[in-house]
This record gives C-alpha cells, structure tokens and sequence, in this order.
C-alpha cells in the first residue's frame, strides 16, 4: 500500500509526499518486469527514494528520464552501463546518473538497489 498525503507549501501551491515515518513491512513491493520489483518509500516533490529488487538474470533495460538520481547497491551485483559505459558494481558501490542518460542494468547476483530521484518519479506515483 502507498501511503501519501497532498500538503500545502507557503506560495500556496499543492504537492504530494509520503508520510514522515515508513515502515518497509507495511509497503507492498510491485511488480515491475520479470524478476523485478519496487517499493516507493519516502517522497515529495522535489525527492523520492526507492527500493529495486532484482533476481539473478533480471534486467532493468536502457531508458531515460529527466530526473537526476543516485542509487546505492544495497545487495547483490550489477553490470550497471551509464551512457555506453558499463561497471561490474556490488554491495557498498554507487552510481550516479545525470538527467537525460541512457541507463540500465543486469543483475549478476540477486540483490537491491536503492534509488534516490529528484525530482520525484510522478510517474511511479499511481
């Protein structure tokens, strides 16, 4: 279940986010590809942070998006290829991606990653 909430700024304008305090027990993982699945966890506008488990041989295909993201391998190991350039990554390595580079990955070993956008991923947000 996504928990969120609309909160007003001071200029008044609206804006979605998460409740301050999450609890990855009572967050559903969905179902995104074959062998592939995320929990949005906290958020606003202007951040989001997001868990990404991969099986074995799961791949998360090249695409591109304008928000800026880090992303922290929690578990496991990635080819992580960033604009033509691929890097093996395992568990403690991190990666950056500026807005509007291709990106993908392939899942060596079973593992996670942990994904920080800004902006948000309205798009993950149903």
């Amino acid at each position: 279940m996504l928990y969120f909430c609309i909160i007003n700024q001071t200029d008044m304008e609206s804006s979605i986010a998460s409740k301050e305090f999450l609890f990855g027990e009572e967050i559903q993982w969905e179902v995104v590809g074959e062998g592939v699945k995320r929990k949005i966890l906290a958020f606003d506008n202007r951040v989001m942070l997001v868990n990404v488990y991969f099986e074995t041989g799961a791949i998360g295909a090249l695409h591109e998006h304008y928000h800026t993201q880090v992303t922290y391998v929690a578990k496991g190991r990635f080819d992580v290829t960033i604009n033509g350039v691929t890097k093996m990554l395992k568990e403690g390595d991190s990666f950056y991606i500026p807005p509007h580079a291709i990106h993908g990955v392939l899942c060596v070993e079973e593992g996670m990653l942990t994904d920080v956008f800004s902006p948000m991923r309205e798009d993950f947000i149903k």
